[in-house]
């Protein structure tokens, strides 16, 4: 981390009179494992590290990067990116952040000992997974995927402008995918487990998850035509978060591209809706001290008892919307500049647990996957329309599964007609914790 620092102090100390410059220097090792049959189908190891450069200019930006941190190409892009400012096109609100003296939160993130882990041990985790999956049920005929994998990064940003930021993690993961087979009909689940580190992660319980997952869709049927409760498992409300956080952007907001535009203090969910992104909460894998920008996170409420509270901003879009940033900044990394997006969505979660709120519905659905999110959602206009499958839910009691039906609605009235909010918490690679969620009088369209 000294070292990035060092490099990124170099870049900004080059700066010329009137310029603006910041430099994000970024290195990471990752780990990717497949078995199959109980033997290596693929693995790979690779580490990669480089530098993006943006420079400002009489309200003009240009950008540079090298993946590599030799200083011959560094030199290389500190030259492009001033050359690319010189063409970029004049924005009064152009600018680089500014320090708002709001102190970092110490996060443990990173876990020496990912370093220490030797391949072998690694392949071993992605072989004790097949092996627990194949044996979790009689009706697992095989083992479509079976992975480990694993990300250990740090980065450090500058610039002249008083921003200066390090931040590192580690994380670690295994997932699985099953086939399960009855009749002569097949169907398929997923598992996983998440952590810091190889030992923090549930091969029993990812096995599990994908057997479950995967059998208890045998002997699926087109459901009728109605509309119904439906209760979202956790992991497809992580998916409709994700949705939802990009319509809570206030890039988006100035653009005319969401739902929610000019409706601060509006009663815009149920009053059960309580919505944060909170990247200073440790679970969350997408949580970092500090932004892209290198402000220190802090935690945004967004919906609060129903009532939209507030967007989500970097420097750039808070500059155009007249407010201070959120601390909001996400980037790729080194290869790309900095945006505004959530990283880590959490809905105040109610007291009961799945089971507890199956028992609660007389007639509805459990989904357990959803399909056709790109092409089925509007984040602008809200329409909601995905395929899906899962199990129909009748007098408090999962019964028959169900397949190839569609639920249709618009994220406005889905949000409107939230009755309850699960206490099982699930924190997955993604911007959002996941969450069983019960919504009443979704349209489900089968037969």
């Amino acid at each position: 981390m000294d070292d990035l620092e060092l490099i990124a102090e170099k870049i900004v100390n080059q700066a010329k009179a009137g310029e603006e410059i910041e430099a994000f220097v970024a290195w990471d090792e990752e780990t990717s494992i497949r078995v199959y049959n109980g033997a290596i189908e693929n693995l790979s190891q690779s580490q990669s590290s480089g530098v993006g450069i943006r420079i400002i200019h009489n309200h003009r930006n240009g950008f540079a990067w090298a993946g590599t941190l030799e200083s011959a190409a560094i030199d290389f892009a500190l030259s492009e990116a001033r050359d690319n400012a010189s063409f970029g096109t004049e924005d009064e609100y152009l600018g680089l952040g500014t320090a708002d003296n709001i102190p970092a939160q110490q996060l443990d993130l990173w876990r020496d000992d990912l370093a220490t882990l030797s391949t072998e041990e690694k392949v071993a985790k992605a072989l004790d997974l097949e092996t627990a999956v194949r044996n979790s049920d009689s009706r697992i005929k095989s083992v479509e995927s079976a992975n480990y994998g694993d990300v250990s990064s740090i980065a450090a940003v500058l610039t002249n402008t008083g921003m200066k930021a390090s931040f590192r993690q580690t994380f670690s993961f295994v997932a699985a995918h099953a086939i399960a087979s009855e009749n002569g009909e097949t169907q398929t689940g997923g598992g996983y487990s998440v952590g810091r580190t190889i030992s923090e992660l549930d091969v029993a319980r990812a096995a599990s998850d994908a057997s479950r997952r995967a059998t208890r869709l045998l002997g699926a049927t087109k459901p009728p035509s109605t509309r119904m409760t439906v209760l979202f498992d956790p992991q497809v409300t992580t998916t409709l978060l994700a949705i939802i956080s990009g319509t809570l952007s206030g890039e988006a907001v100035i653009k005319g591209r969401s739902l929610f535009a000019d409706r601060l203090g509006e009663q815009v969910a149920s009053s059960i809706v309580s919505l944060i992104d909170d990247p200073t909460n440790p679970s969350a894998f997408g949580a970092s001290a500090y932004d892209a920008e290198g402000y220190a996170s802090r935690c945004n409420n967004l919906i609060t008892d129903g009532v939209l509270q507030g967007f989500l901003f970097d420097t750039y879009s808070g500059r155009r919307a007249g407010t201070p940033t959120t601390a909001s900044a996400v980037r790729g990394g080194f290869s790309s500049t900095p945006g505004v997006g959530a990283r880590a969505l959490l809905l105040k979660p109610g007291t009961q647990d799945q089971k507890a709120l199956i028992g609660s519905i007389e007639n509805g659905v459990l989904v357990q996957n959803i399909s056709g999110v790109h092409s089925g959602v509007n984040p602008i206009s809200g329409d909601f329309s995905v395929g899906a499958e899962g199990l129909i839910i009748r007098s408090g009691k999962l019964g028959h599964p169900i397949k190839e039906f569609t639920i249709a609605s618009s994220l406005q009235k889905m949000l409107q007609d939230v009755t309850a909010v699960g206490n099982d918490i699930e924190w997955i690679p993604s911007v959002a914790a996941g969450v069983s969620l019960v919504v009443d009088g979704i349209s489900v369209s089968g037969i």
